[in-house]
């Protein structure tokens, strides 16, 4: 499972056998998160959460925005572009 982006103490991953549309588990310690991308401008949205507090999500939606092209190509050299 390839990490594409860290910060603190989470890690954001693509998982190389998942399923579109296109989207990433955001891993921490003890939670996890998936956000779809919304490819290729965004916003993130969050999908799913096991754990996480609502401040800290808040938070990773802003950093998922600012990476979201990052992410978007990312998840399109794992998967292929959905044309």
């Amino acid at each position: 499972m390839p990490t594409v982006l860290r910060s603190g103490n989470w890690r954001v991953v693509v998982y190389p056998n998942d399923h579109r549309p296109a989207h990433v588990h955001v891993v921490g310690p003890d939670w996890e998160a998936v956000f779809d991308l919304h490819c290729p401008g965004g916003p993130p949205e969050l999908r799913e959460n096991f754990g996480c507090s609502g401040r800290d999500l808040r938070r990773i939606a802003g950093t998922l925005d600012e990476h979201v092209q990052h992410l978007c190509e990312a998840w399109e050299k794992i998967h292929g572009s959905e044309e």
